[in-house]
């Protein structure tokens, strides 16, 4: 099969591209580590406030026959980046970017600006200030991250995403082995709920039997406004728009009515009852129900932070997809981010986009259409890694209705974990309310007040405290200071 970045493109390209893979990998065993970090040393990116430490962008191949290589971007720690953790960022969809996302409008370092010039705000929250901080996207078709073998795109889902991703972070601790003694930590939100359990187990399990060269040091996760459990996500998330105001009490009974959450396979009458609900999310942000939407902007371009599970989507009649903008400090912010990632002089300070590929860098992939794999529930994944002593932090901005946290605060409930402290407030900067904790036994659940589905977009001061205290294991403050 001839098939080169997702789109067909004819033999010759496709043996010409085998063969720079070939000449690359044999180029690449035969440089050291130092060159092959220095090879994807980012210097200076267009617009790029100045900062003091170093930056790290470029490919991993997780498959070499297949070609199939994932796209990465790394910051050192602002300071003492030689002791603090290493930190791995996922954003979920399936199908988004965490370079769109997390390192360009949640919590790294550079934010892009709206302006005809390329300008990157610094981020004052960013997380560097707390861990060696590490972007990855993934699965393969998502951003810059390719295959050349056309098929892969429709084998995609949980089991590759996580094998792949797997094997990225053996590929890059390689590349940089002077973070595998460091403590290792993943992190993510929205279907990453599904991501970060999975890597983990998959990681704990092939320490096992792994050499000592490729040995993981993980120490923990943490998930925020994750997908869990098809069942309470989706009961969550109809309960949550009628406690918030945004359904009626007809449509909240006839979903309730028509609508066995706990089966796959949703009734046309349960789609029916639920388009109606989705219909108010056209008006309003699904993902921070109190936030503006987007209305400065020429452009068609939308980002879907979270689209296609759990399978109430999925299960929809119309198949219709549920595109929202990002809101956040600025409602417009995916447009910048677009703008900025797709210009060849960013690329190419990235490292990024070498193949060429054929269709502009998306928050979103438009080509993944199909999901072959998604288990109904994660929390077997979340009781085995607490039974494997990994530290578990779930966290939940309250004003997100995409996945509420009263999903999440159903899904934990399934678990049956030991209350070890219930409900109690935690403070932040001036005295203030952040949010509330429930110190389970092996599992920390943390809300933020006021923050909507990307947490540190909405709350950044809170997020970095709370990312911070997580990575110490230390207990968020009770008392105001």
């Amino acid at each position: 099969m001839c098939n080169i970045n997702v789109v067909v493109q004819g033999c010759l390209i496709h043996h010409v591209i085998v063969l720079i893979i070939a000449v690359g990998l044999a180029a690449a065993a035969a440089t050291t580590v130092p060159e092959q970090q220095e090879a994807d040393r980012v210097w200076r990116l267009p617009g790029q406030p100045p900062v003091g430490f170093k930056q790290y962008a470029g490919y991993v191949n997780v498959n070499i026959t297949h070609g199939r290589a994932l796209f990465y971007w790394f910051f050192e720690a602002t300071t003492h980046s030689h002791t603090k953790p290493l930190l791995l960022w996922l954003n979920g969809g399936p199908g988004c970017s965490s370079i769109g996302f997390g390192q360009s409008e949640e919590l790294g370092p550079f934010f892009p600006q709206k302006g005809n010039k390329p300008q990157l705000k610094f981020n004052t929250n960013t997380w560097n200030k707390a861990a060696n901080l590490l972007f990855l996207e993934s699965p393969v078709g998502v951003g810059f991250s390719y295959t050349n073998t056309t098929s892969d795109i429709k084998q995609l889902g949980d089991t590759i995403t996580a094998l792949d991703s797997y094997n990225f972070l053996v590929g890059w601790f390689r590349r940089f082995p002077q973070f595998k003694s460091h403590d290792f930590f993943i992190a993510g939100e929205s279907y990453a709920g599904h991501y970060v359990p999975q890597l983990a187990e998959l990681v704990i399990d092939k320490n096992k039997n792994a050499l000592e060269d490729d040995y993981i040091n993980l120490k923990g996760i943490m998930i925020g406004n994750a997908v869990l459990d098809d069942e309470t996500d989706q009961k969550g998330l109809i309960d949550y728009a009628w406690d918030h105001a945004v359904i009626s009490d007809a449509l909240y009974r006839e979903i309730q009515k028509k609508c066995n959450f706990s089966i796959a396979n949703l009734t046309t009458d349960c789609n029916a009852a639920l388009d109606k609900y989705f219909d108010v999310y056209d008006i309003i942000d699904m993902y921070s129900l109190y936030a503006p939407t987007c209305i400065d902007t020429n452009s068609t371009t939308t980002a879907r932070p979270f689209s296609r599970v759990p399978r109430l989507i999925i299960s929809n009649t119309d198949g219709r997809r549920i595109r929202r903008q990002l809101s956040g400090y600025d409602p417009c912010a995916s447009e910048y981010t677009e703008l900025y990632m797709n210009r060849p002089d960013v690329q190419q300070a990235l490292h990024a986009n070498v193949t060429k590929i054929p269709y502009p860098w998306t928050h979103c992939s438009d080509n993944i259409t199909f999901w072959n794999d998604a288990p109904i529930s994660i929390l077997p994944i979340i009781s085995k890694l607490i039974a494997e002593n990994q530290r578990v932090w779930v966290f939940s901005g309250d004003t997100d209705g995409r996945v509420p946290v009263t999903a999440t605060r159903y899904s934990l409930r399934k678990l049956g974990l030991h209350i070890k402290q219930d409900w109690s407030p935690w403070y932040t900067y001036k005295k203030q309310v952040g949010g509330w904790t429930v110190e389970y036994e092996g599992l920390t659940f943390v809300t933020v007040r006021g923050a909507g589905h990307q947490v540190p977009t909405f709350k950044p001061k809170q997020a970095l405290q709370l990312v911070n205290h997580f990575l110490k294991d230390q207990k968020l403050p009770s008392q105001p200071f």
